[in-house]
């Protein structure tokens, strides 16, 4: 099983968004690295739900529902896109700053590539985030 985490503006779509529909395709994904993990994602990877821009913390766990195939929002060009669940809120949000200071985490791309909106971690990092967010998988 590989870790991943995500980003997204909560005024676009939120955790609460994704919990409430169960499920969704994670489309509109416009990076070539980006492209890149989220045809690396298989079905049933854990991946970090990361509020952006406003909260700018961890607040969920979701799966991989389905893996990679071809995005239906995109007009041209070869993009992908992978539909995610919820499988767990944090108990604890882990904020930004959290991260920024941790001496595990301070080199998770969401520090190094702020613009990146999907990104893998190592098995440490996504321990680490775990045991900051106070929560149990």
């Amino acid at each position: 099983m590989q870790h991943w985490l995500v980003k997204q503006e909560p005024e676009d779509y939120s955790w609460a968004d994704l919990v409430k529909d169960g499920r969704t395709a994670w489309t509109g994904v416009r990076s070539f690295a980006a492209r890149i993990h989220l045809r690396a994602m298989k079905r049933g990877d854990l991946v970090f739900f990361y509020h952006s821009v406003t909260d700018k913390e961890v607040v969920g766990i979701a799966r991989v529902a389905k893996e990679a195939y071809p995005d239906p929002t995109a007009e041209d060009g070869d993009w992908s896109c992978v539909d995610l669940a919820p499988a767990k809120r944090l108990d604890q949000p882990v904020s930004l700053a959290a991260i920024k200071s941790d001496p595990i985490l301070k080199e998770v791309l969401l520090v190094k590539q702020s613009r990146l909106s999907v990104m893998p971690l190592t098995e440490a990092q996504f321990g680490r985030m775990l045991k900051l967010g106070k929560t149990r998988m």
